[in-house]
């Protein structure tokens, strides 16, 4: 990973609350730290919003609405939209509004990564299993190899977090599983662990042993490259 040719993607870590994301506080606790050292070595952070409009313009199908008939999640007409203030973008950091799970999808993203020369993305957010996972799946896609910080992203269970982890890992070749602080320790030259897969779908599981496969990714048993 060429810091030079990395970017730092954080998607939808907005106040957003009525999912009831399982471990939000720990989630921003450790992406705070994580902008703190992109910005340090000069890596761009780049925020997503998703946002549904109060007055129903442009909504998902069957998009969930309250009665007065503005949606139920992500309204623009309220501050859930707004990225939490204590890892808030600062002044000249671009910020992406998108209307749909993908990052990439009918937005300027990839337009303004190639136009910065970005090769790598660090990745990480929420819902693992939705707007992550698909932003995950578009990275690729487009060629660009992925890095994706697990204990910066959550979903509303840990079933659905774990699930969503093990497909991607399973099929997105090019991906780089880190914790926070092994991603750190990389940035800054120092020993770090990193999963990556061996082989396409190397992560089969069951119900009954998505925990064992999923504790594979997250004990980092291999040593960075």
């Amino acid at each position: 990973m060429e810091l030079t040719k990395t970017a730092c993607v954080l998607i939808d870590i907005q106040k957003e609350s009525n999912f009831g994301i399982e471990g939000t506080e720990e989630a921003v606790k450790n992406t705070k730290h994580l902008i703190e050292e992109c910005r340090q070595k000069g890596i761009p952070v780049i925020y997503t919003r998703h946002i549904n409009r109060a007055d129903g313009i442009g909504l998902s199908k069957d998009e969930p609405l309250k009665e007065d008939g503005t949606p139920v999640y992500y309204s623009s007409n309220t501050e859930n939209i707004e990225v939490f203030d204590e890892i808030a973008p600062k002044d000249g950091e671009i910020v992406i509004d998108k209307y749909r799970w993908s990052a990439f999808y009918e937005t300027s993203l990839d337009l303004l990564l190639r136009n910065m020369g970005v090769e790598h993305i660090i990745i990480g957010g929420f819902v693992t299993d939705g707007c992550l996972m698909t932003s995950v799946f578009d990275a690729y896609f487009r060629d660009y190899q992925v890095n994706l910080v697990h204990d910066i992203s959550g979903a509303s269970n840990e079933g659905a977090h774990m699930s969503a982890m093990l497909t991607m890992a399973n099929w997105v070749y090019n991906l780089r599983i880190y914790s926070t602080e092994q991603l750190v320790n990389k940035l800054n030259n120092k020993d770090y662990k990193v999963w990556k897969s061996p082989r396409p779908d190397s992560l089969q599981f069951t119900p009954e042993t998505m925990r064992e496969k999923f504790d594979q990714i997250i004990n980092f048993t291999q040593e960075g490259e």
